[in-house]
């Protein structure tokens, strides 16, 4: 365990990591397409939880469609992706901390999945209990995670008290940060990874 003290003009804010090596099985494809219909492609999801988000996106991040799975198990439903102008596509099946891209080409109307290069990415986890910060993720898509924290006050100015990147050099992190001396006001936890945000204030 290694541990890391920060003085700041805010107070203390004491970090704690831990670092976790976990093994992890093969994964299998969770999706198959068929051509149902001329213009219908069929896409099927196994294992996915209700709650999750499924959407679609262009290669800008633009979402173009989108909506909430209602049901635990396999989900499957028929799409006309021959509207789409030809270019780079995906899906996302964002659940819990991880978030299953499954990207597709289109070319002439025509959509081509394939399989080897769906991926996933692993979702920062933020928990806040009284003054007490956990943050962890998995490394297993080997992106970084950039963890700033921000004291605002009444005014609602914001500066920062605390940053740090921690690389992807282990399969999983843990930080544990000890806010002490706070003061009126409120403190957000900004997480970056994989191009994507999460905040969480603590008031």
């Amino acid at each position: 365990m290694k541990k890391i003290l920060t003085h700041s003009k805010k107070g203390i804010l004491m970090v704690t990591l831990f670092v976790t090596t976990l093994s992890f099985a093969n994964e299998v494809s969770i999706y198959t397409v068929e051509n149902v219909a001329a213009k219908t492609t069929a896409l099927t999801i196994n294992y996915v939880k209700e709650g999750s988000l499924l959407s679609l996106k262009d290669n800008y991040g633009t979402v173009l469609y989108k909506e909430t799975i209602k049901a635990t198990g396999r989900y499957s439903k028929g799409f006309d992706l021959s509207f789409l102008p030809s270019g780079s596509y995906k899906f996302e099946v964002d659940k819990d901390l991880e978030i299953k891209v499954i990207p597709f080409t289109v070319a002439s109307g025509v959509a081509n999945f394939n399989k080897a290069k769906e991926t996933t990415l692993y979702k920062p986890m933020v928990k806040v209990e009284d003054d007490i910060v956990y943050v962890s993720k998995s490394f297993l898509d080997a992106s970084p995670l950039n963890v700033d924290i921000y004291f605002v006050d009444s005014n609602n100015n914001s500066e920062l008290i605390f940053s740090e990147t921690i690389k992807a050099d282990s399969k999983n992190i843990e930080r544990i940060y000890k806010l002490e001396g706070l003061r009126n006001g409120a403190y957000n936890i900004v997480l970056d990874s994989n191009n994507r945000q999460i905040v969480k204030t603590i008031k």
